[in-house]
Parts: C-alpha cells; structure tokens; sequence
C-alpha cells in the first residue's frame, strides 16, 4: 500500500472479529516497531505480545478497551536506557515509545490489520499483572485484530482541520 493511503486508511477499531492474525503480519508489525527511531538510538522500548487466553483476561481486568482484539502489545520503555535532555527535566523514554508505538500502528494497516491504541489503564497495574521489571514503564496498549464485520472508523475519521488551523510558519 502507498503510504499515503496507509495513512488516511488508518483509524481505530472498536470491533474485531476474534481471528487471530498471522505470525507473518505479527512479525511485520513488531519489525517496524524494530527499525523506528529512538534518541541517541538507545532502543529502549519494549514490546510484550498479548496472544493467550490468560494474558487477555488480564488485559481484559485492566481496561474495558480491548474491544476483542486476539492480539495486544503492551509497549513499553526502559528508563535507564533513555536520553536525558539538558536541564534534565525530561527524557526521551515517552516519545521514543510512542514512535515506535506510531510505526508499529502503520504497518498493520499497511498489512491489513487493524489496531487501536489504548490509553485507558493504570500503567502500573499492567506492569504489576504481567510482572514486568521495575526499570520498565508502561505507555500503551496496542489491539491488533481484524474489524468485526459491519464495522467502520466512527463518521467523524475523515474529518480534519485545514492547515492553516494547525501550522504556523515562523
């Protein structure tokens, strides 16, 4: 798919079908997590897949926003491996997580499959469910699924904003 069309075709899909996606869209997803960039290139994200029965109902007590998805990646950084910016107020841990977050979102529309990022949890209740380490800091959840049939982005997907309400040129 162009990656224009990946763009506009991507939303967020609060249905899906069940059917479990295949090991080939599942690792094209987590590579493009792989090659996205990060600060000073440190690579401090960390990705768990959600497949199990188990791990669902997990994900399940935690939100109300799994929607069904077979599939939920919980993405996550390493904040010892993060760039302090100077005045050291702030790292790079959030947005590093986030871009690869973001390149992971694209390649499963860019594979047909659908996803959702989910913010709607205690970050620290997952990290304690799934007894990630304590250097370790939850930033999203991310379904990965097909769409239930009948089900399409909400009305308001393609509705955008001109530029001129969004960009200034200095």
């Amino acid at each position: 798919m162009e990656f224009t069309e990946v763009v506009k075709n991507r939303y967020s899909c609060k249905k899906y079908d069940g059917k479990q996606i295949s090991a080939e869209q599942l690792d094209a997803v987590l590579q493009a997590g792989r090659l996205a960039p990060t600060a000073k290139n440190l690579q401090g994200q960390r990705i768990y897949v959600v497949q199990s029965a188990e791990g669902l109902a997990k994900i399940d007590e935690l939100t109300p926003c799994r929607y069904g998805a077979p599939t939920v990646l919980v993405v996550a950084f390493d904040k010892n491996s993060v760039f302090v910016y100077p005045g050291e107020e702030a790292n790079s841990g959030v947005e590093d997580a986030s871009i690869v977050a973001t390149h992971m979102m694209l390649a499963a529309t860019n594979t047909g499959v659908d996803s959702c990022w989910l913010n709607f949890f205690d970050p620290a209740a997952v990290a304690k469910a799934f007894d990630l380490p304590e250097n370790e800091q939850v930033l999203m959840l991310l379904d990965l699924g097909f769409a239930a049939e009948g089900f399409a982005p909400l009305p308001n997907h393609t509705s955008r904003k001109p530029l001129e309400e969004t960009v200034k040129y200095l």
